[in-house]
C-alpha cells in the first residue's frame, strides 16, 4: 500500500467499520463522490466488515486496520498517516473521532484533521449502557478542540454538542451526509417481491432502521396495534439489532403475528419505500437520520417522531411529513392513519435536492482541501 506518484491528492475517511445504519452508508457514498472527484480517497477501517462493504466502489481502497476494537486501531493509524500522509482525514462518530484525534497527535503528520459529529452526544450519553459513551462528552469537549475543523450532521447536533461539551458553537460547522446518490435512484425502481405489497393489498406501513432502544418500535408496534383496531394494514419494519426477541414477542402479545413482521436487514429498501402506503420514524433521538431522507426521494407519505435532532430540519418544520410527539402511541397512530388516509402530502422533489451527494461532497470539499 505504497503512496502513489501520479500527483493527485490523497483523502483518508477514518471509521470503525462498513457495520450499522446510516452514518457508515453516508461515509460510503462520500469516498465514492471524493474518488469521483479525482481524488484518492482511502477508506479507512478499525475492522474492514459489515453489510455496506460491498456498497464501497472499486475507486475507493479500503486500508483494514484489523483492530480488534477502535481503541486498538491507534497503532495502526499511526503507522498509516506517517506512511501515506493523506492531506485530511474525515474521521466519523464521537468515539472514532477522539481515536483519530489522538493518533493524529501522535503521528505528528500535518495531514488536515475533520471530525465529524454524527448523532445527539447528549442523548446517546444519557441512554447507553457503556461507560465508555457516557463518559464522552468530557472526551470531546477535551479534544475536539484539537481538531482542525468540526462538523456536525445537523443544526440540532451542533447545537446539541456546544451545549453538552461547553464548544463554542461558532466552531462547528453544520454539513449534511450525502443521501441521494445516482445509484439510490436506480435501486428504487426494482420490484419489491414480498405479497404484502401486491395490488389489492392493505396499505403497508413501513420503518427501517436497527432493531435497538433509539428506534423505539415498541411504541410503534403498540401505535399500529390500534391503527388495526380501526382499519385494514400491515406493518414491515427492516432491520436488525439486539431488540429482536423482545419485539417478536410484543408483536405475538399484541396479536399481530398476521399483520406486522420483521425481515431482517435489506440491501435494497428504496423499493419497499416507493411502494408503502406510508413511512414512520419513531425514534427517541437521532442524528441526521439518513432513511427519512431516502423516504423523501421515495416519495411516500411520512410521519416521524419530533426527536433531537433531524427529524424538523429534514421536514422542513412539517412541510414535508407529519411529526409528532416522541413516545406518545396516540399521536403517532393518529399520524399513521393521516398518511394512510391521503391526509398527509408526498415529499416534492425540492425536500431532498440539498442531500444530494454532488452538492454535499462539494461542500465537504471545501472543508477538507478547500477546493
Amino acid at each position: 500500500m505504497s503512496a502513489p506518484t501520479n500527483g493527485r491528492v490523497r483523502v483518508a475517511i477514518f471509521t470503525s467499520n462498513m457495520d450499522g445504519g446510516g452514518a457508515e452508508r453516508a461515509m460510503a457514498k462520500l469516498a465514492g463522490g471524493i474518488a469521483d472527484r479525482g481524488y484518492d480517497v482511502d477508506l479507512v477501517l478499525s475492522r474492514a466488515e459489515g453489510h455496506y462493504l460491498a456498497e464501497v466502489p472499486d475507486t475507493v481502497r479500503i486500508v483494514n486496520l484489523d483492530a480488534s476494537r477502535v481503541l486498538a486501531s491507534i497503532p495502526g493509524l499511526i503507522r498509516y498517516m506517517r506512511r501515506e500522509r493523506p492531506a485530511a482525514m474525515l474521521t466519523s462518530m464521537s468515539y472514532v473521532n477522539v481515536v483519530g484525534i489522538w493518533a493524529k497527535a501522535l503521528a505528528r503528520v500535518d495531514t488536515r484533521l475533520v471530525v465529524n459529529e454524527q448523532n445527539a452526544l447528549s442523548l446517546e450519553a444519557a441512554h447507553s449502557p457503556r461507560r465508555r459513551h457516557r463518559l464522552m462528552p468530557r472526551l470531546v469537549g477535551r479534544f475536539y478542540p484539537w481538531a482542525d475543523r468540526i462538523v456536525s450532521v445537523a443544526r440540532g447536533t451542533a447545537d446539541d454538542l456546544a451545549r453538552t461539551t461547553g464548544l463554542p458553537r461558532e466552531r462547528i460547522e453544520v454539513v449534511h451526509n450525502p443521501i441521494v446518490t445516482p445509484e439510490l435512484k436506480d435501486l428504487a425502481d426494482a420490484p419489491v417481491d414480498h405479497p404484502w405489497f401486491r395490488p389489492g393489498e392493505p396499505p403497508v406501513v413501513l420503518s427501517v432502521g436497527r432493531l435497538s432502544p433509539q428506534k423505539d418500535f415498541e411504541t410503534l408496534l403498540r401505535a399500529f396495534a390500534r391503527v388495526r383496531d380501526r382499519r385494514p394494514a400491515r406493518l414491515v419494519i427492516l432491520g436488525e439489532g439486539p431488540e429482536r426477541g423482545s419485539l417478536e414477542s410484543l408483536i405475538s402479545e399484541l396479536g399481530l403475528l398476521e399483520v406486522a413482521t420483521l425481515p431482517g436487514w435489506v440491501a435494497n429498501p428504496y423499493p419497499w419505500m416507493v411502494n408503502a402506503g406510508a413511512y414512520v420514524l419513531s425514534s427517541r433521538w437521532e442524528g441526521l437520520p439518513s432513511v427519512l431522507i431516502e423516504a423523501l426521494y421515495c416519495g411516500v407519505p411520512i410521519v416521524a417522531t419530533d426527536c433531537l435532532s433531524g427529524p424538523r430540519e429534514i421536514l422542513d418544520e412539517g412541510a414535508h411529513g407529519l411529526l409528532v410527539k416522541v413516545g406518545d402511541v396516540d399521536a403517532l397512530a393518529r399520524g399513521i392513519e393521516s398518511a394512510l388516509d391521503g391526509e398527509v402530502p408526498r415529499p416534492a422533489p425540492a425536500s431532498w435536492r440539498p442531500y444530494e451527494q454532488e452538492f454535499v461532497v462539494g461542500r465537504y470539499l471545501d472543508v477538507l482541501v478547500g477546493a
